[in-house]
Order: C-alpha cells, then sequence, then structure tokens
C-alpha cells in the first residue's frame, strides 16, 4: 500500500483563489493487475485550472498535469522507473489502471514522457509539453507569420506567451510584448529582456495599451496572440492591420470573475463585430489537442530550437508539495516567470 496525498476542492472560490479553498487529504493505494503507481515529481500549475474549478465538483482532486515516476507495476508496458506525463491532477501518488492508459479523452490519458537527454524532466510540463505545442500549433497555424510581420503578444512572460514571442523572431517577425512580470520581452529585445511594456496583475497596467501600441506599432498588428482578454483586447483590437489574423489562447484576466448566482465564470467578449468586419480580421479561439495527432512533432521542433541556443526557458520552481495552492494563486498575481512549476 502506498499512502497519497491529494489536494480536493473544498467549496467554490469565489474571485481570486484563497488557500482555504482547497484541502489535503491522504489516501492508500494499491496496485492491482494491469496497474501501476506513480509518484509525482513535478506538478503543473496553470491560469486553465481557474476555469475548471468553477467546473469540477466539490471533494475531486484539483484538475492538473504531472511528470510523474513509475514506483510499482504490474503493467510490463510502463515498468518501474519509466517516467510519465500524466493528467493526475493535485496528487502525490496517484493509481493508474488499464483504462486510463486506453483513454480516448487526451486530458484524461497518461502519456510516456519523450527522451530529455541533458534537459530537466521538468520541461515536460512546459516548453516540451502542452504549452510549448500551444504556442508552437496556435501561433503558426493560426496566426500564419510572415517575415515582417509585426506580432503581439500579451502574458508574455508565462510559460505560453514567452514561447510565441520566441518563435514570432525565429520566423523574422517583430515583437511587441505586454506582462505581469518584470522579466519579459519587449519591442525587438531578448525574450527576457529588460520590459517596456508592463502590466500589472493582467488588468492593470504601468504603460496604457492604447498609447504604446500606438507608439510601437505605427504600421498596425498583423498578427495577435491573446493570453488576457478584457480591457487590453478592447484596446488592442482598433490597432490590428486589415486581415490581421488573431489567436485567443486564453483570457486570464476574467478567470476569477465569478457570476456568483449562476456560478460560472462570466467572460464579456471585448471583441468589437464592426471591427472585425471593416478590418476584414480573423479571429479563432483554439484548443491545442486539435493537434495531438502532430504532437510529437511541435516537441521535436521545439528541442531542436533549444539545442540551436533559437528557444530559451525559464521556470519558477516552488518546492513543496504542500505549496500547490500559494502556487496555483500566484499566477494571478504575476509571480511566475516563464513555466510554473511544483517541485516535490
Amino acid at each position: 500500500m502506498v499512502t497519497a496525498k491529494v489536494w480536493k476542492l473544498a467549496k467554490r472560490p469565489e474571485g481570486m483563489p484563497k488557500k482555504e479553498d482547497f484541502v489535503c487529504v491522504e489516501e492508500e493505494l494499491a496496485c492491482e493487475d494491469g496497474d501501476v503507481i506513480i509518484e509525482a515529481e513535478f506538478l503543473s500549475v496553470d491560469p486553465y485550472m481557474r476555469y475548471m474549478i468553477k467546473q469540477i465538483p466539490l471533494d475531486v482532486p484539483v484538475t492538473g498535469t504531472q511528470v510523474a515516476k513509475v514506483i510499482e507495476s504490474k503493467n510490463p508496458e510502463w515498468p518501474v522507473g519509466t517516467y510519465v506525463v500524466s493528467p493526475s491532477g493535485w496528487r502525490s501518488h496517484t493509481r493508474l489502471t488499464e483504462k486510463d492508459f486506453k483513454a480516448d479523452n487526451f486530458f484524461q490519458k497518461p502519456m510516456k514522457l519523450p527522451e530529455m537527454g541533458d534537459l530537466p524532466k521538468s520541461l515536460g510540463l512546459g516548453i516540451l509539453g502542452m504549452p510549448g505545442n500551444t504556442a508552437y500549433f496556435g501561433f503558426l497555424e493560426i496566426c500564419r507569420p510572415k517575415a515582417g510581420d509585426t506580432v503581439l503578444v500579451n502574458a508574455a512572460a508565462g510559460a505560453v506567451g514567452s514561447a510565441v514571442i520566441q518563435i514570432a523572431k525565429i520566423k523574422g517577425c517583430k515583437v511587441i510584448a505586454f506582462s505581469g512580470s518584470d522579466e519579459t520581452g519587449s519591442v525587438d529585445q531578448r525574450p527576457w529582456g529588460r520590459p517596456c511594456l508592463q502590466l500589472q496583475n493582467s488588468k492593470h497596467w504601468t504603460v496604457h495599451c492604447w498609447e504604446a501600441l500606438s507608439q510601437a506599432a505605427p504600421d498596425k498588428i498583423n498578427c495577435f496572440f491573446e493570453n488576457v482578454g478584457g480591457q487590453f483586447t478592447a484596446e488592442a483590437l482598433p490597432h490590428m492591420a486589415e486581415r490581421g489574423r488573431m489567436a485567443i489562447c486564453g483570457v486570464i484576466s476574467e478567470y476569477n470573475d465569478d457570476d456568483k448566482d449562476s456560478g460560472v465564470v462570466a467572460m464579456t467578449s471585448p471583441l468589437n463585430p464592426a471591427t472585425i468586419l471593416w478590418k476584414q480580421l480573423a479571429v479563432e479561439g483554439f484548443i491545442v489537442t486539435r493537434w495531438f495527432d502532430r504532437w510529437m512533432e511541435g516537441i521535436d521542433q521545439m528541442k531542436q530550437w533549444i539545442s540551436e541556443g533559437k528557444v530559451k526557458y525559464k521556470e519558477t520552481v516552488v518546492k513543496g508539495f504542500d505549496k500547490m495552492p500559494e502556487a496555483f494563486i500566484g499566477l494571478f498575481l504575476g509571480e511566475n516567470t516563464g513555466k510554473a512549476i511544483v517541485a516535490v
């Protein structure tokens, strides 16, 4: 028997999540025929989890992905020592069954961690995992950048935004980046250079979006990779060029805006239909799983760019499974640079 620690949703957060919204309990796990027991080494915290905890039942593990090691196995295809990227949630240990391995749903299916070489295994949750592929496929397939394009990226110090910046520069684009962190890319600077366009807490900024874009993008924006939403998007949209492309990846500024009567996230659109019409904009939301059949293409390309020195990565690592709620809440306070990780 293995004792697992599990963070569960104790009550529905109202606005900004608090540690008291979560509770840590223990469970006993037994490995049966066809099963494996995995032990988490790195756990991911991501903004989308704020949306998910509006939907999952109370008293269940919080949704999330982890890099874990098989410590007990009764399944010959998953021997002890195998590293797994598993959607097990906020758990220190997990029992995976044959049913889990055969799941059709991408969000429920464990996968073997790709070969990392000398790179940290935690990158399987970041630049060489879902966030990296979100940047790779979302930007290249939806924004369709061309050399010389002007690209706007917000939430640019995060795991996805920072990758988009670097891919855009590889493709010969001019990049304008806004962030809630002191470590962000800016106009034609290094991905982690000194910021000139800085947001605070995703909603309030020290540099006014309209004024900054008027100066930074006199020839208008061809590609807009959207992670924030709200007022930022309303002010940025008029700066789009004719037939510009906009990929909507996330709306972090609105995840904590709750409709207390209905109990769902209240997402109001900042997209002006008239602006979209007259500028003939292509606006498309996406979930990265649509490219699941090409998953390793993105990881292999990002790995190559890393080896060539064209892509860099940063991680904000919080140590201790007991710090899961604090690490998650920190996402909405702008405390992470690059991928936010909890190391067990």
